[in-house]
């Protein structure tokens, strides 16, 4: 991480520490596809804080939208350029299917509520359109989608597509029908919105990782025929992450290697970030257990054992 990184890095923390969030500590005892988790009330979000979106791989925003599904939580980019090119503030960009946004932005949204309206796409700048409040207008002024349109200089087609929620508006099309109708079109974006549909990309994740990890084997195996959601973990300070929605239990686990040298900092981003997802956080070992009690540990030869998600939890005092 560059040194203009973690300067943003901790400017993020600090404005979501003075709108009230809770922060995990920060994430770095090991490469990972986020730098920290926040939390407020029902808001969970995942931010990875890359100076150039470019350099944001398919793969890390890939495991990002895992994690942020599996944990019911949104994800968020912050960055302030895209090859080399200046990012806009009060503008929503997407790399990989994340949002980004500049850091001047992101204070704007946590700080003062000031939600853009504008999101940036491969032909230009775009608007959401808030179709049920462009139909009620035109039913107030008693006109036709086709005197709308004519007014406007627009198809009647183009017009039935925003009243249909079918289509974006550019910036000067939203710009027209705010002139014409006298009412605000655009819709504000939420970059807090939670990740949705993310189980192709799981699968082929697990698919991926789970030939690789022969404990995370056993682990998948004792958990294949449970009704449950497991997901597998390269870029982050965790290897896996269980959801068991009809206990509403989440589980954030670890592998431990005995060759690996920052694994009692690992344990504690693992716990930090246990704590801000309000899940039960676990370590897997062949070798001898870490001394800290915080966190549920289990030998390899104790895998026999198990039978569902709530018997990797058991040992947690």
């Amino acid at each position: 991480m560059t040194y203009v990184e973690t300067g943003s890095v901790k400017a993020a923390e600090a404005i979501l520490k003075e709108a009230g969030f809770t922060v995990s500590q920060r994430c770095f005892s090991r490469p990972s596809c986020f730098d920290f988790a926040a939390r407020k009330s029902k808001i969970l979000v995942f931010i990875k804080v890359q100076s150039d979106i470019g350099n944001v791989s398919p793969n890390d925003s890939m495991e990002l939208r895992v994690i942020s599904e599996c944990v019911s939580a949104s994800s968020l980019l912050i960055s302030e350029k895209t090859r080399e090119k200046p990012l806009e503030d009060d503008t929503v960009y997407s790399r990989h299917h994340l949002f980004a946004v500049t850091l001047k932005t992101f204070e704007n949204i946590v700080l003062r509520k000031i939600y853009p309206l504008i999101q940036a796409g491969p032909g230009g700048y775009y608007v959401d359109i808030d179709a049920e409040a462009i139909k009620r207008r035109r039913q107030e002024l008693d006109l036709s989608i086709g005197e709308i349109a004519e007014m406007m200089g627009i198809s009647r087609r183009t017009l039935y597509s925003y009243e249909r929620g079918m289509a974006k508006a550019s910036v000067s099309a939203a710009y027209n029908l705010i002139c014409t109708l006298g009412i605000p079109v655009a819709k504000p974006i939420n970059i807090f919105e939670k990740s949705k549909n993310q189980h192709k990309p799981f699968l082929t994740a697990a698919k991926h990782i789970i030939t690789r990890n022969k404990l995370l084997q056993k682990i998948f195996r004792k958990l294949a025929r449970c009704n449950i959601m497991v997901a597998p973990v390269k870029r982050a300070p965790f290897d896996f992450l269980i959801d068991v929605p009809e206990e509403r239990m989440k589980i954030i686990g670890g592998v431990a290697n005995n060759r690996e040298r920052e694994l009692n900092r690992r344990i504690d981003e693992i716990l930090s970030v246990s704590r801000i997802v309000q899940a039960h956080p676990v370590l897997i070992t062949d070798t001898r257990k870490p001394l800290n009690k915080d966190i549920s540990c289990i030998h390899s030869e104790e895998l026999s054992k198990i039978r569902g998600p709530e018997d990797l939890i058991v040992n947690l005092k």
